[in-house]
């Protein structure tokens, strides 16, 4: 996890990473069809300086709410959240960098005014509130926010993880969810193991794990065993309800998001006891 974004960065700075109407009678006439979903791209994808991440709103956000962003608890730019920490609330003025729809070409620069919450317990993410409303980042930039799913993913789900580090999306299916999977010394519970073509690199950590029928995110890309090791950093590996392990190598995974996104009172703000809301919370600052 760690070492990959490190190898990302060195490769990037050697120049060696390379990815990639007519009228009918009311007598006869049908229902309308329902609006063609339009295909998942890089719309709300944002660049961070060594990660992936995504623009971010809950269903019921108004649209002068401060924008969010979504990322990995392992981009925090404070350094590795240790395992039981969580951290909340913290100044923040990172900076992303907002793509197109096709992923080619910049729109912007987005900057964060608080981090709102870090932990790599349980999940592994990072949630920023931003310094502008929804509403002015699609006028400024005719960009909307992805909406995050309120619902548990389902097996068989055909997936995007869509990197805004390398501009890059992969396609795969959720193959099925992992009870608990660990990693050195964090651990993660209920995470989503992709199918095998969804074999993930460092950068694309945090990228937005997008069901492709509805356009929503319903996790975050955060790991891929390497080279068969167990448990290792790098290398995580799943743990059954008895305590049996078992290593699948080269199978990516992802954090679901639905238990995070319940979290997310009116105005952009954690309300920790609103129903549905499952992450681990700590005091104001965190430790």
């Amino acid at each position: 996890m760690h070492r990959r974004l490190l190898g990302v960065l060195a490769a990037a700075f050697l120049g060696t990473a390379s990815l990639t109407a007519a009228s009918v009678s009311t007598a006869s006439a049908s229902p309308a069809p329902a609006p063609v979903k339009a295909a998942v791209d890089f719309t709300g994808i944002v660049a961070l300086s060594n990660c992936s991440g995504s623009l971010v709103r809950t269903p019921g956000a108004a649209d002068t709410d401060p924008a969010l962003v979504l990322t990995n608890g392992h981009c925090y730019e404070g350094g590795m959240p240790s395992a039981g920490q969580v951290i909340t609330n913290r100044a923040s003025s990172r900076s992303f960098t907002l793509l197109d729809s096709s992923g080619q070409g910049t729109l912007g620069t987005l900057r964060a005014k608080t981090m709102l919450y870090s932990t790599m317990t349980d999940t592994d993410v990072t949630l920023y509130k931003l310094n502008t409303s929804y509403a002015a980042i699609r006028q400024n930039y005719g960009t909307p926010a992805l909406e995050l799913s309120l619902a548990h993913p389902t097996a068989g789900t055909d997936l995007r993880v869509v990197s805004g580090y390398w501009r890059r999306m992969y396609s795969c299916s959720l193959d099925g969810f992992a009870y608990r999977l660990r990693e050195d010394q964090w651990t993660w519970k209920d995470s989503v193991r992709y199918t095998s073509s969804c074999d993930v690199i460092g950068g694309t950590s945090g990228s937005p794990v997008i069901d492709a029928a509805s356009g929503k995110v319903i996790a975050i890309n955060n790991t891929i065993n390497e080279n068969g090791e167990r448990c290792t950093l790098d290398n995580p590996c799943e743990v059954d309800e008895s305590g049996t392990i078992t290593v699948r190598p080269h199978i990516g995974y992802a954090q679901e998001t639905y238990g995070l996104a319940a979290c997310i009172a009116p105005g952009s703000v954690l309300d920790f006891s609103r129903a549905g809301c499952t992450v681990p919370h700590a005091v104001r600052g965190g430790r």
